[in-house]
């Protein structure tokens, strides 16, 4: 009798043994069929977004284009993605992620590779509008596709493996746009030129690949096991339960909600840092030193983001780790503030470079705790609405910060004091996410 139990504890534990073995081995697949395919979309959706700060270098003085023209050019873009933002990421939850995203990637690019044809100042407000219009939903939509796929104890490393893409854009793209504005005059025409038309191609292409090979959930993938998909699929319905037990919202009531606003604030005060970094860090190391070529420029440009994507896989491991999100994504906010601010103490360029590693190591270490707050009280048409409205209000940042900037220098003739400002506005994110409640108190349905 003694015998049998002990054999029937055996199986017992080796059925336990098994079970967990195939839960690792779905979250493995998970990351390494998702994850992978989903940065390359977003390095080519972010390469489109900012390399007009490289087209810049060139591009201002054939068109007399202004410090605050070109500061309202970057912030343009935002208002068209603010616009759309919200419906568009209904429709996502609606029509499915695959063929909604296929058709943003597609459109996007469209009107990438449009832009590198404008002929002055206006036109280049427009096609800049149209840019966000046609953008808008995206990365919106992506982190609510994560959520899809992952429960909420994997979603900050999940998010922040794929907003890698941020710093990975500007490690690959600012080399390789400082070759081309360097090297490429082709048929006689202009290199900033050139950067906008090929640097938009791969989205359209990507466009097509998304619609063949994106599934829009588990049920779809057929890199997984029946036994996998049944499970992650059971897992994260139990997680959407418990949310509905506790914060039962709609998605009308999301629009409303204290906290998704309180998390909207902190996105745009976060954005205001990141996009004015962004934005301006090319003209910024060019005015240190009048003999850097454009290749020099980006491979200086290209160090403070080697060091933000480290730090950001590393914050977003141990904040999933730990389950802690709030001081994972404040104290960074705190450390990019200081060397934002720390700037205008000196001219030199390794000093100048060594400050803006720690605020690109401080910015895009918040992101991946950040972003993993909403799907913590938010599901389905919620998540949906309330996500969209946090990353609408965010991305109004990218366009106050990077125009104060601008408006600043064209009165001051310097970046320094700008930059300070975005630094400033880091503090406030910082203390926004401080003064964030532990649990979200959200009106029951």
């Amino acid at each position: 009798m003694t015998g049998r139990i002990h054999t029937e504890a055996i199986k017992d534990k080796e059925t336990d043994t098994g079970a967990m073995s195939m839960q690792a081995g779905t979250i493995q697949k998970l990351r390494l069929r998702i994850i992978p395919y989903l940065f390359l979309l977003y390095v080519i959706a972010y390469l489109d977004r900012i390399n007009i700060g490289f087209a810049a270098l060139t591009m201002n003085k054939e068109l007399a284009i202004t410090s605050e023209q070109f500061g309202l050019l970057v912030g343009i873009f935002f208002f068209g993605y603010f616009l759309f933002e919200i419906p568009s990421n209904l429709l996502l939850h609606k029509i499915g992620a695959r063929i909604w995203i296929a058709r943003i990637l597609i459109s996007w690019g469209i009107v990438a590779v449009m832009t590198g044809f404008v002929q002055n100042v206006s036109q280049l407000y427009v096609a800049r509008f149209l840019l966000g219009l046609a953008e808008a939903g995206y990365f919106p939509g992506i982190v609510l596709y994560l959520t899809y796929w992952f429960r909420q104890r994997e979603q900050a490393q999940a998010i922040a493996l794929f907003l890698a893409g941020l710093p990975v854009t500007s490690i690959l793209g600012a080399p390789v746009s400082g070759f081309i504005l360097d090297r490429i005059h082709w048929l006689g025409v202009s290199s900033w030129r050139w950067l906008l038309i090929l640097e938009g191609i791969p989205a359209v292409v990507c466009g097509v690949l998304t619609y063949f090979l994106l599934p829009s959930r588990p049920a779809e993938a057929k890199f997984l096991t029946r036994n996998e998909k049944d499970w992650i699929t059971e897992e994260l319905n139990q997680e959407e339960s418990q949310k509905h037990g506790t914060h039962r919202i709609s998605a009308t009531q999301a629009l409303t909600n204290g906290r998704v606003w309180h998390l909207a604030c902190i996105g745009f005060t976060l954005n205001i840092g990141m996009y004015s970094l962004t934005f301006w860090m090319p003209q910024f190391v060019k005015s240190l030193s009048s003999l850097y070529s454009s290749t020099k420029i980006g491979l200086l440009v290209m160090i403070p983001y080697l060091v933000g994507l480290l730090a950001m896989v590393l914050v977003s491991r141990s904040s999933d780790r730990k389950m802690e999100r709030k001081y994972h994504a404040a104290i960074p906010a705190i450390v990019a503030g200081i060397a934002l601010v720390s700037l205008g103490a000196t001219h030199s360029t390794f000093s100048s470079i060594f400050f803006l590693c720690f605020a690109s190591l401080g910015i895009y270490s918040v992101y991946g705790p950040f972003y993993s707050l909403p799907s913590e009280f938010l599901t389905g048409f919620a998540a949906a609405s309330g996500i969209a409205l946090i990353s609408s209000v965010a991305n109004l940042g990218g366009f106050a910060g990077p125009y104060a900037i601008g408006l600043v220098r064209q009165r001051t003739n310097s970046l320094y004091g700008g930059l300070a400002l975005t630094g400033v506005s880091l503090f406030v994110s910082a203390t926004l996410m401080l003064l964030l409640p532990r649990r979200a108190r959200v009106q029951e349905g």
